[in-house]
């Protein structure tokens, strides 16, 4: 019974993670460029990243990630783990 149970949970969960992710799939594409550049960066490329002013794209995004609380969940959740891990290697949070 148990062995039934956590089969029928994580089917349900990758179901709905299929969904979320077929529901803003330009945001996947942004999702996973951000992930990149924070793990292709040293961590000197992104102290200097840091301060500058953002594209217009980037502001675009954060515009709209900023009005719609249910595209930036699925933002934050994809990038949210490695992007923390590399700021903490560099020291960028304690």
């Amino acid at each position: 019974m148990i062995k039934y149970v956590g089969l029928f949970v994580l089917m349900v969960t990758v179901v709905l993670g299929g969904v979320a992710s077929a529901q803003f799939p330009i945001l996947d594409l942004v999702a996973e460029k951000v992930v990149q550049k924070y793990q292709s960066s040293t961590c000197e490329q992104l102290w200097e990243q840091r301060g500058k002013p953002k594209s217009a794209q980037e502001q675009e995004m954060i515009t709209m990630l900023r009005g719609d609380a249910q595209m930036r969940t699925a933002f934050l959740n994809k990038i949210a783990a490695p992007v923390a891990n590399k700021m903490f290697e560099c020291g960028m949070i304690p």
